[in-house]
């Protein structure tokens, strides 16, 4: 504890910011006169540094080196401009959320690097990550940062970096700038310039709309009544403004999450997937009767989407980040949006689920498959679209070479209205996805912990006593992610390949488990494919699924121990 002390005092002593400086004055205070919840705060907070990594930076906020604050992005912004100078600098242009803290972080950004000699530019107010992904590129900039933690607990924020081609880092640029930031020295020897860098006007937004508009087919059906969610993040203004530059009517607001609030009061988790997040949509959409619930995350990069089932209790269903993912890939086809003989790429994370591939098979497409997160499937040679399970998806990877909720629900909307000029829907043509290529059923267990070495343990449990049999399918293949391959670079994971099962009417089934790299859960993805002979057999076919896919939560966990 003595070294913990020492460590607070000599941070305190340095840190810019009187808010954090007081806190943790505070808890020096009360360590040193013994309070014990004092001293394991302090401990945690000193125990060592948020790591920059491919995710960049994400932590609680808070004073001390494990924490995000105003010393720890000035380090992180110094470290970046190290790297930058380091080969031949340019512009870095900077967007922020509406989280606590967001606009302070990106004008220390813009601070530090003006002071080391690079052009910096700050978007005009809080605004989606995606435009902050579109402006790199746009704006010929040589790097990108974005100041949001997405759907994280409103006490978190983050730290995500682009380089000069729009996609986020991956190695060794992020092991390069963490080189950087180590070599950072003590904060009073990095300067921050009290101006000299540029607010960017309205036309960098403009060019972005004008840009996701036109993901949409030109003439294409636009009748569709939508009600839309931000989550309590900055989406609302951005999509409504490309919503009537497509020419969709306007959807209806979520009244009690319209505006920007970095507290979420609303819901536990501002994320679509999180329990009871939708449940204020859900209402709202049973006075206004859309045909379609269309959700943001808080920095607008995600977009969820929900279609009217009388089975379920609140009149509404969400969709699964996989069957959005095979609607948009099914409209971009039938749209002629993709494929006709291009040489195009389809792409999903391996957690995603294996019916994009089929689908990309049957119109004579590529496919690949990369490593969790659009910092691996942007850089997809050739890819026309892609997408991963939690919500992302990738319409215009030549406007953002990210994933993007506002593109991502113009199309929805127009794949919407087209089915409804039919007099079908969103459920319609995921049936028809199952007759043609079988039902591809998926599911997701996680486990939150409060402690990080549970995960490890999981992991090296698994590792050391990998199952044989899951749901009663027997394991044909272990494969351990950590090795990497020819088609994949080393991660942390687990991937194992189940038998079929033809007396039960399985095809297969697959089970991945990997630490997740923004939250501290253990993640587990499942899926099992059912063949589906005819519309008349879905039901019997999703009742097998279910099955299974209930089997294979309960002996995953078992066997995990989570």
């Amino acid at each position: 504890m003595a070294d913990v002390l020492a460590q607070a005092r000599a941070w305190i002593d340095e840190d810019p910011d009187p808010e954090t400086r007081e806190e943790l004055a505070r808890l020096l205070r009360q360590a040193v006169a013994g309070v014990p919840e004092a001293r394991a705060d302090l401990a945690e907070r000193f125990a060592g540094t948020l790591e920059f990594g491919t995710a960049g930076l994400r932590g609680e906020l808070g004073g001390g080196p494990m924490r995000m604050n105003r010393a720890v992005v000035i380090r992180a912004a110094a470290g970046l401009a190290g790297y930058l100078r380091a080969r031949q600098g340019g512009l870095v242009v900077i967007g922020y959320d509406a989280r606590h803290r967001s606009y302070d972080f990106a004008r220390d950004t813009a601070a530090v690097m003006t002071s080391a000699g690079l052009k910096a530019a700050l978007l005009p107010r809080p605004l989606p990550t995606p435009v902050l992904a579109y402006a790199v590129r746009h704006l010929g900039a040589a790097a990108g940062v974005m100041v949001t933690a997405s759907h994280n607990p409103p006490r978190d924020n983050g730290y995500k970096v682009y380089l000069g081609d729009g996609s986020q880092i991956v190695p060794p640029a992020d092991s390069g700038i963490a080189a950087e930031i180590a070599a950072v020295g003590p904060l009073a020897g990095v300067p921050l310039a009290e101006d000299g860098w540029q607010v960017l006007g309205e036309d960098v937004l403009a060019a972005y709309l004008a840009r996701a508009a036109a993901v949409v087919t030109p003439g294409g059906a636009r009748d569709v009544s939508v009600v839309y969610t931000p989550m309590h993040g900055v989406g609302l203004e951005t999509l409504t403004a490309a919503f009537a530059l497509a020419g969709f009517p306007a959807p209806v607001q979520v009244a009690e999450q319209a505006l920007p609030d970095p507290d979420f009061p609303t819901v536990a988790f501002p994320n679509p997937e999180e329990p009871g997040a939708m449940d204020l949509a859900f209402s709202t959409a049973r006075r206004a009767r859309p045909d379609l619930v269309i959700a943001n995350d808080p920095d607008a990069d995600r977009c969820a989407a929900a279609v009217p089932d009388p089975t379920a209790a609140s009149g509404w269903r969400m969709l699964r980040g996989d069957e959005l993912g095979a609607l948009l890939a099914v409209h971009l086809l039938r749209t002629g949006a993709a494929g006709a003989g291009r040489q195009e790429v389809f792409a999903a994370s391996i957690v995603s689920s294996s019916l994009l591939s089929k689908i990309a098979a049957r119109s004579g497409l590529a496919y690949a498959d990369t490593l969790t997160g659009f910092k691996w499937i942007a850089r997809v040679p050739g890819l026309r679209y892609g997408y991963e399970e939690a919500l992302g998806y990738c319409v215009d990877p030549g406007g953002v070479r990210d994933k993007d909720g506002i593109t991502a629900a113009l199309l929805v909307a127009e794949l919407a209205a087209g089915l409804r000029a039919e007099s079908r829907t969103l459920a319609d043509l995921l049936d028809d996805l199952a007759v043609d290529h079988g039902l591809h059923a998926t599911d997701q267990l996680s486990a939150r912990v409060a402690d990080l070495s549970l995960i490890a343990d999981a992991m090296a449990r698994l590792r050391a006593h990998p199952p044989a049999v899951l749901a009663g399918l027997a394991v044909a293949g272990a494969e351990d992610l950590a090795a990497g391959s020819a088609d994949l670079p080393p991660t942390d994971g687990l991937r194992y390949r189940l038998s079929g099962d033809a007396a039960r009417g399985v095809e297969g089934a697959r089970v991945i488990v990997r630490p997740s790299g923004t939250e501290p859960k253990l993640k587990c993805y499942l899926e099992v494919v059912v063949p589906v002979a005819g519309a008349s057999a879905l039901p019997a076919a999703r009742a097998t699924a279910a099955e299974v896919l209930a089997g294979l939560k309960r002996d995953f966990a078992a066997a995990a121990g989570i």
